[in-house]
């Protein structure tokens, strides 16, 4: 990591206006190999239990290869979700004095994986305020053709909170792009070396591409909080219901402790409790 990189005031501008932003030259190259290889292999050892191709999997499991908090798993993966340098970069961009982890994920689109629909993150989890940024890290970097990501600039301000049923389960997710409060933006396609890391807030809609190459899209998120944000709705959700959180109470706990300010030798516990196949799918 970078050990004096630090957001300058422009860089804070431009997510408050656009709601993403990318951060070049974040992870240097001995990182992103130490890293990426315990990823790797926190993602096989997850996957492990599905043996099935890519056209016999559900639609949104064409997607990607989904495993969350694998921060849980093993120390190398941990150092990684709680470095203090990449928690402060969303400390100060949700201009909050702590922040805490809400959950990680990997999402590895495989060769041939279909498009992620576009949506919004926070429909999905019953956390208030909307107080939330994604670190997307893009392993490999990210280009067209290859799973890049789009994102909609300005839409985390237009008032705008629909759940998109990106499983397709349930309904068709709504066609969020082509809603009539966000006529007349388009959706801006952002390519990454390796290395950058893309901020995107928890109302920003986005979307991803096909993978048309012959190799993985690896890509690791890590989702915070600001402190004190407080559990909105009793939906399911892992993050409060591991730690028996009720409607109104704050979000805090094992399962979602704090990032920053912390010292990077200072890494949490395993949380108790944890289930066997947490979060894979």
């Amino acid at each position: 990591m970078n050990e004096t990189q630090r957001l300058t005031d422009q860089q804070i501008e431009v997510f408050q206006r656009d709601g993403f932003l990318v951060v070049e030259n974040v992870l240097s190259p001995a990182e992103l190999a130490t890293f990426g290889g315990a990823l790797d292999s926190a993602v096989a050892a997850r996957a492990s239990i599905d043996s099935r191709r890519l056209e016999e999997k559900t639609v949104y499991e064409q997607s990607f290869i989904q495993c969350i908090n694998l921060w849980e798993d093993t120390v190398d993966v941990r150092r990684l979700t709680f470095d203090p340098r990449l928690g402060e970069m969303a400390a100060r961009l949700l201009g909050a004095d702590a922040v805490r982890i809400w959950h990680d994920q990997a999402l590895y689109k495989e060769p041939g994986g279909r498009e992620t629909d576009a949506h919004q993150d926070r429909p999905f989890w019953p956390i208030e305020p909307a107080n939330q940024v994604t670190a997307w890290i893009p392993f490999d970097g990210s280009y067209l053709g290859r799973g890049a990501m789009a994102y909609l600039p300005g839409s985390h301000r237009k008032g705008i909170e629909r759940f998109c049923d990106i499983s397709h389960v349930f309904q068709e997710p709504y066609d969020i792009v082509n809603d009539p409060a966000l006529a007349g933006i388009e959706p801006v396609w952002v390519e990454v070396e390796p290395g950058s890391v893309v901020f995107h807030h928890s109302l920003t809609v986005h979307l991803a591409e096909a993978n048309a190459s012959s190799s993985t899209r690896r890509v690791y998120c890590i989702i915070y909080f600001a402190d004190g944000c407080v559990r909105r709705s009793s939906i399911p959700h892992i993050v409060p219901d591991r730690q028996g959180i009720e409607v109104g109470a704050p979000i805090a706990g094992d399962v979602s402790p704090i990032v920053w300010p912390r010292n990077e030798r200072d890494l949490p516990p395993t949380p108790p409790g944890r289930p066997p196949r947490l979060g894979y799918a």
